[in-house]
Parts: C-alpha cells; sequence; structure tokens
C-alpha cells in the first residue's frame, strides 16, 4: 500500500486513545454541530484551533488526519462548482444558460467545503483512536433508549460498526483497482477531463463487485461462528467514565456553545 487507509485504527497511548468510546462519539456529534453553525471568520478560527488541538493530542500523523481529504479533492470541487454555478446569488459574476457564476455562491460553496473537510477530519480522528468493537459497543449504549419505540439497537449498532471497518477495506481495493486499471491504459491523469471520466467509469463495476463478495463472505463467515442475534451475544461490563471523560464532554459542549453565542 502506497498510503494508509483511510479509518483504520492506529494503537497508540495518547489522549484521546484513552477516552472513552461513548466520550468521543458525543464530543464528535457537539464538535459536527459547531462546525455547522460556524460563522464566516471567527467561528471557523475556532474550529480550526480545536482540531489541531485534537490532532497534537491524538499523537498520530498530520497525513493520516487529512487522508480522506486528499483523496476527495475531485469530489469537493464538484460541491463547489454545484454551489458556485447553481446558488442564487445576489451579484452575479458570468452567466452561461442555467448556469451563474455568483459571489455568493462562490462563498456558500466554500463553506459547505469547510464544513465537509472539518467533519471529514473529525471523523478520522475517531475511527483512528477508536477500536472498531470499542465503536460497536458505545453505539448500542448510546442509542440504547430506542429500543423503548421497537428499534433493534443491538443490530443497528452492529451495521454501523461493520460499515466503518468496511471504509479503509474499501479505499485499498479502490487503490487496487485503479492502479490495475492504470496497467491496461487507463488514463487518470490525463489533463482532458473526459478522458478521466471515461477511465472512472470501469472502477464503479468492479467496486460494486467488490462489496457486494465481501459482504457475502463476512456474512457466511458469522453463520459459521454461530452468530444469529445480537440480543443474545455475552459483553463486557462497562467501564465507569473517569474525570477526564466528563472534562473532555464538558468542554467539546462549552465550545458549541460558545460557538452560536459568537457574533454573525
Amino acid at each position: 500500500m502506497r498510503t494508509l487507509p483511510t479509518g483504520q485504527y492506529i494503537p497508540g497511548h495518547s489522549f484521546l486513545h484513552q477516552l472513552d468510546a461513548r466520550v468521543k462519539i458525543l464530543c464528535l456529534f457537539l464538535l459536527m454541530t459547531a462546525v455547522i453553525g460556524a460563522s464566516p471568520l471567527w467561528g471557523y478560527a475556532l474550529v480550526l484551533v480545536v482540531i489541531t488541538m485534537l490532532i497534537l493530542l491524538s499523537g498520530l500523523p498530520l497525513r493520516c488526519a487529512v487522508a480522506s481529504v486528499r483523496r476527495m479533492c475531485w469530489f469537493l470541487l464538484a460541491i463547489w462548482l454545484m454551489n458556485a454555478l447553481f446558488f442564487a446569488g445576489e451579484d452575479v459574476l458570468a452567466s452561461w444558460g442555467i448556469f451563474q457564476l455568483s459571489r455568493g455562491g462562490m462563498k456558500q460553496g466554500f463553506r459547505v467545503v469547510s464544513n465537509v473537510v472539518l467533519i471529514l477530519i473529525l471523523g478520522n480522528l475517531l475511527t483512528m483512536t477508536t477500536l472498531p468493537t470499542q465503536v460497536t459497543t458505545a453505539l448500542e449504549s448510546l442509542i440504547k433508549p430506542l429500543k423503548l419505540i421497537g428499534v433493534p439497537t443491538e443490530e443497528v449498532a452492529m451495521i454501523i460498526s461493520v460499515a466503518i471497518q468496511f471504509i479503509p477495506t474499501l479505499m485499498e481495493e479502490t487503490e487496487l483497482i485503479k492502479m490495475a486499471q492504470i496497467a491496461r491504459g487507463a488514463r487518470f491523469e490525463s489533463k482532458k477531463l473526459s478522458e478521466r471520466v471515461a477511465s472512472s467509469l470501469p472502477l464503479v463495476v468492479p467496486i460494486f463487485i467488490s462489496a457486494f463478495r465481501r459482504a457475502e463472505e463476512l456474512a457466511l463467515a458469522m453463520e459459521a461462528r454461530g452468530y444469529r442475534n445480537a440480543k443474545n451475544r455475552t459483553r463486557c461490563q462497562k467501564e465507569p467514565l473517569e474525570l477526564y471523560d466528563y472534562v473532555a464532554l464538558i468542554v467539546c459542549a462549552l465550545i458549541c456553545l460558545l460557538q452560536f453565542l459568537l457574533p454573525r
């Protein structure tokens, strides 16, 4: 592999590694709310400072934290273009039929792309500092109240955990399929957009086939090991939250609150 798969757990003894998984998931949602509610200048500055501190506290290299962002450059560019060309802004700079390039659309595009990038980095920090089994147990514990209205919380937690674990695997297989297509003459690095699009189409079918094949193999493996119902599984006793868990949760809640109190 040329790069570390996105979202893969990296063992460590940093502050983020030691935090309880339940606290990390709650903090993730609080910080995501802070990102979405960020004001144009001071809000994003606050979020950037917080994320920088989290990367330092995680002990992870910067390239690992932003790995998914680098791989989604074209997707992020497409998001920016859709906002820049279709957002109904007042200051129109140019117009081509249904496309209107405006200053308001460009600002909106930068805002949306910035939100996506920051949330991706936060998600990476969670998955790279938390074991998949811990994520499953934490999710099951957090959504347990939904059981009162008939939601199968054990199955939902298992599905989400498996989906998270499959992300780095599918990213790795996508890279391998891409290298195989390049060996067969695909021109992913071509300067012509039409050639890049034509080269990307052969990636879609193999990726879907690989995903379905791995899902079938996982189902057979779980059945072979006697997995029938998540309700019948034994569970480890949950460890109580430590003082630093409560401190981290309070700090994230204050950051989220401060974000909405900043001048707009």
